[in-house]
């Protein structure tokens, strides 16, 4: 990519030309002298000075006894102080023209009521001044192609083209301690510490368009601002690999939510469906992290899915064919070509195993590899292959390595390698990894580096869907949901009750089963009759969420005897078990459904970091229990919704089987596009509930609706 013609506003952080270490010191261990001898081993060129009052030099350098004393100003001051002295130096610094600044201190916003008004003060004064801060409480940032070290790790990263951005700075140390010896190698890493200022999104920009950076990895504990991560993410995604690996996927306790929506989403199952939309893949351990840093440092790009595994065991072949299988992965077994068999059946003894995986049998040499391995590679349905060995007696698995590493440069597509055991494969790995070949101690995670790979190279070659039109449908009224919900917010009614929610669908366009209120038995009997039997019947209470827990739902009345007995039973067992809810009476429908009928959900949540979240799955008084969803960042196109069923385990049902008729899935599509629109014009509504929402081959009914409704909140997403 070529650099943009206007520099980068966080150009002076990642590219300083002179740089001043505040707190440098000759105490061995301190931070201070920790930084300063990194930035004198990493070979930084430009200028460099100390800023320490006890000291007229440091480790040689040139030391004045604060920011003011310096002849000019510098590009970037990193600061190693006590955590109080931080804020007033970030004034001296910014009065003395410095406009960037590492502050590596700890003991703000981490360290309770004090510190955070300490990170305040900071705050506050670097925005006086306008000074860019990374930090405080981070480890610093490298640009090794730029000599730049300013963190207080042990030992440098060698250049590369990864970059790195972790709000851990362990994360940081462990990556650079692994990658060294492999020889893999960064453009950047940047530890975000406490993010006071500078945070992801900026940083995605900058790297967006940084030409030194080739492929982006992210450690993400928590965002802070989702609209700028989104953006950044989404455009760093269109034209770089980006890998995520995000902690604290399983919170402690489940949130407290008055609909079944807001119960059965995480906000993990939120953070997902934002990686998915912006286009970059998720990782879930620091293993796979690991992995797939290596795998975007190899110089192999993957065409496809397809792979071939060869080996000298057939136990190894088959747990590696297992993981293949795993829809989680998208990889596939390669199909071999004739002509691939042919020459196998050519080079091979007569009982290999006829198929993929190769079995090369465990008396296999090198030449037995060289020529399965050849073969392989020349056939044009094999995507990637991935070459494997176990110890035997009869095995060289360093001449192996020798003649698989020959073939590193010329293979054209995806090599790994698998050389299982420890003592006798060792020499042979080093050899591998020497070759640029990725290696792996056993089958899974090869197999899972091959996955990852086609991930991210798919992502890029994924053009992004343009703005397509919403199939027709009537506009929603729009001015009529509005009255709704300023009626009711202005009672002071949240959650809405059924008939208001009820209504608001309807100004959606969104079908919703006729229902008739009864406040006496007598009544309820009228309204029965009117709608015709049989019923069902409900009880209407805004403080009732889950009616059927308390006894709130009759199903199949037959006549008006049935529906006078189920009345006076619903209201004995609510007045009961929930002695404070509000009851207004009853709400009536005629029964909905047949055998062919799916129960379904759809509905709305709002994510307190990312704004609306739009969610379809299973629905049904079980709805928690089968947990089957999935969600995704409203407005939506017609093809998410489409990805978006596809996700769940209830999509399998929606076809035709076993004498049922396929159900009308464009009734199904068309509902979720409205309730994208229902999420994006009505802030309001924090959380909604449709269920069950009735599917079958004619088309789709709410049935059940439940409503919440609060002041707009602050954060969303739909500027994203």
């Amino acid at each position: 990519m070529r650099q943009p013609a206007v520099p980068h506003p966080l150009s002076v952080l990642f590219e300083p030309r002179s740089i001043a270490v505040i707190g440098a010191t000759e105490r061995h261990g301190a931070i201070g002298a920790v930084v300063l001898a990194n930035l004198l081993a990493a070979g930084f060129a430009g200028r460099l000075v100390a800023v320490n009052r006890k000291y007229d030099s440091v480790q040689g350098v040139r030391c004045v006894p604060d920011p003011g004393a310096l002849d000019s100003a510098v590009d970037l001051a990193v600061i190693t102080t006590p955590a109080a002295r931080v804020p007033g130096l970030i004034e001296d610094c910014g009065r003395k023209g410095i406009r960037a600044a590492v502050v590596i201190s700890a003991g703000f916003g981490e360290a309770g009521p004090a510190g955070r008004a300490l990170e305040r003060e900071l705050h506050a004064a670097a925005r006086r001044h306008g000074v860019r801060v990374l930090g405080p409480n981070c480890l610093g940032l490298m640009r090794p192609a730029l000599g730049v070290d300013a963190t207080f790790a042990l030992g440098g990263a060698l250049p590369g083209s990864l970059a790195l951005v972790s709000q851990s700075g362990a994360i940081c140390t462990a990556l650079i301690d692994w990658a060294r010896p492999r020889g893999i190698g960064f453009s950047s890493i940047v530890s975000l510490g406490g993010s006071t200022d500078v945070d992801f999104g900026e940083i995605l920009d900058y790297l967006t368009h940084d030409p030194a950076t080739r492929q982006i990895l992210l450690y993400v504990e928590g965002v802070r601002e989702a609209q700028r991560f989104i953006s950044g993410l989404a455009s760093a995604a269109r034209v770089k690999p980006v890998i995520v690996l995000k902690s604290g996927r399983h919170p402690g306790g489940a949130r407290a939510a008055v609909s079944h929506t807001g119960a059965i989403v995480g906000a993990d199952d939120v953070f997902d469906a934002v990686v998915r939309r912006a286009g970059a893949v998720r990782v879930r351990s620091f293993s796979q992290l690991v992995d797939t840093a290596q795998t975007l440092a190899s110089p192999f790009r993957a065409r496809g899915s397809r792979l071939a595994v060869i080996t000298n065991a057939g136990g190894p072949g088959v747990l590696a064919a297992d993981r293949a299988a795993d829809p989680d992965l998208e990889v596939e077994l390669a199909q071999l070509a004739p002509a691939t068999v042919a020459a196998l059946q050519a080079a091979l003894p007569a009982h290999w195993s006829h198929g993929n995986p190769v079995d090369l049998i465990g008396d296999a040499d090198a030449a037995r590899y060289e020529a399965a391995v050849s073969a392989c590679l020349a056939d044009a349905g094999v995507d990637g292959l991935l070459v494997m060995l176990t110890p035997q007696a009869m095995t060289d698995p360093t001449r192996i390595a020798e003649a698989l590493a020959g073939r590193a440069r010329d293979a054209g597509k995806p090599l790994l390698a698998c050389w299982m055991g420890e003592a006798s494969v060792s020499a042979g790995r080093a050899l591998l990894q020497r070759a640029g070949i990725p290696v792996f101690d056993t089958p899974e995670p090869a197999v899972e580096w091959f996955s990852h790979l086609g991930a991210c190279f798919r992502s890029l070659q994924a053009s992004p869907e343009l703005a397509v039109e919403v199939p027709a449908w009537a506009p929603p009224d729009l001015d009529g949901a509005r009255r709704i919900v300023a009626d009711a917010l202005r009672a002071g009614r949240s959650p809405l009750g059924s008939a208001e929610s009820r209504r608001l669908l309807a100004c959606f366009g969104i079908p919703v089963a006729a229902s008739l209120a009864a406040a006496t038995a007598e009544q309820a009997a009228e309204r029965a009759r009117q709608l015709g039997f049989p019923v069902a019947m409900k009880i209407d209470s805004p403080d009732i969420s889950h009616k059927s827990d308390v006894g709130g739902v009759q199903l199949g009345l037959a006549d008006e005897d049935a529906v006078r007995a189920a009345f006076g039973r619903m209201l004995e067992r609510v007045a009961r078990e929930r002695p404070q809810a509000r009851v207004e009476g009853v709400s009536l429908e005629r029964m909905q459904g047949g055998s062919a009928t799916r129960e379904l959900l759809v509905g709305l949540i709002r994510d307190p970091v990312f704004g609306p979240v739009v969610v379809f799955g299973a629905g049904g008084v079980a709805v928690e229990v089968h947990a089957d969803r999935a969600v995704e960042l409203p407005p939506l196109t017609p093809a998410q919704v489409r990805q978006m069923i596809a996700r769940t385990r209830i999509s399998r049902t929606l076809g035709a089987f076993r004498g049922w008729p396929a159900a009308h899935v464009g009734a199904l599509e068309a509902i979720l596009l409205r309730v994208s629109a229902l999420a994006c014009a009505l802030p309001e509504v924090l959380e909604l509930d449709i269920n069950p929402l009735l599917l079958d081959s004619h088309g789709a009914l709410a049935l059940d609706a439940r409503m919440v409704l609060g002041a707009a909140p602050a954060c969303d997403n739909r500027a994203t």
